[in-house]
């Protein structure tokens, strides 16, 4: 009877181990040292992502002068994203097409990741709490309404609130195929909160075809929404075809997986923001990360 119990006991333990091993690295940050975290994406000249890079292949610059890269990690990081759609009237004809798509990338969090999903259109509105539920967030799609004008702005504003006070990467993914059109926020200032808050923003932008009730139109994506991703390190992409949809979204959940993260010591605290620029010291490879930070003595890392 014992031999059977020894089996079970060491499968337990192969299991815990297994456990263990599907668990991101987690940085660490040492206490009392304004570490800033930057968390940078690698692509070759065909645009594939590239992996397996080192400390010594990146150099940081703070303001113009090198920075002491303090912190680094290949491994896969956890985060925390808000998946906010664009459900405005102009979208009626793609909504399941789009939630299909987002599924794409809600099926791709691991269980140390957190999401909530969220609509935009004449109000914003939210799933709930940040949670590693799959079938709860993908269902959350379902729940999403209509209205008519686009509060981007204002989307990404409510997207940063709920962020707040969470630990660890941040990621807001928003998707739109139009302008703003009645925000009460202004687009200069999600940008500065989102750079200030050490957010990443990642934009997907449609171009789409819809009857205003009076005639065809043809929307195009708002141009703010590359500004965005650029200055927080995020990604953009402007589709034409709504097939192009779903390898979006999953090329979004790949780089997340694939960034590396960079922690530097500041050259100085001074409350103002400093350009950041990140290199990669490898020919035919493009680096992207983002190009501001506030150098804030009580910023939490």
């Amino acid at each position: 009877m014992r031999k059977p119990m020894v089996f079970i006991a060491v499968a337990i333990v192969l299991t815990g181990a297994l456990v263990v091993a599907e668990q991101p690295e987690q940085p660490v940050f040492r206490a009392g040292v304004r570490t800033v975290p930057v968390y940078a994406t690698v692509v070759d000249s065909s645009a594939r992502l590239v992996p397996g890079l080192e400390q010594t292949d990146f150099s940081v610059l703070d303001n113009g002068k090198p920075a002491e890269i303090a912190l680094f990690s290949n491994e896969p990081q956890a985060f925390t994203a808000v998946v906010m759609l664009d459900t405005s009237a102009s979208m009626t004809a793609n909504l399941k097409l789009l939630n299909r798509a987002a599924e794409q990338f809600l099926l791709r969090l691991l269980p140390v990741d957190k999401a909530q999903v969220g609509a935009f259109n004449d109000k914003i509105q939210l799933s709930g709490t940040f949670t590693s539920d799959r079938d709860e967030l993908i269902g959350g799609l379902n729940d999403l309404y209509f209205g008519n004008p686009t509060r981007l702005n204002d989307a990404i504003a409510t997207s940063l609130d709920a962020l707040k006070g969470v630990d660890g990467r941040r990621v807001v993914l928003v998707f739109t195929d139009g302008e703003d059109t009645s925000s009460r926020v202004g687009f200069k200032t999600v940008l500065e909160r989102a750079r200030d808050e050490e957010v990443m923003v990642y934009a997907i932008g449609l171009e789409s075809e819809y009857f205003n009730g009076m005639r065809v139109v043809r929307s195009r994506p708002a141009r703010d929404l590359r500004r965005i991703a650029d200055e927080t390190g995020g990604g953009y992409f402007e589709l034409q075809k709504t097939d192009e949809l779903a390898p979006t979204f999953t090329r979004v959940a790949q780089e997340l997986r694939s960034q590396y993260l960079i922690g530097f010591a500041p050259v100085a605290l001074d409350n103002r923001v400093h350009k950041l620029e990140v290199r990669v010291n490898k020919p035919g490879m493009t680096v992207r990360a983002r190009k501001s930070y506030l150098a804030a003595p009580d910023k939490s890392s």
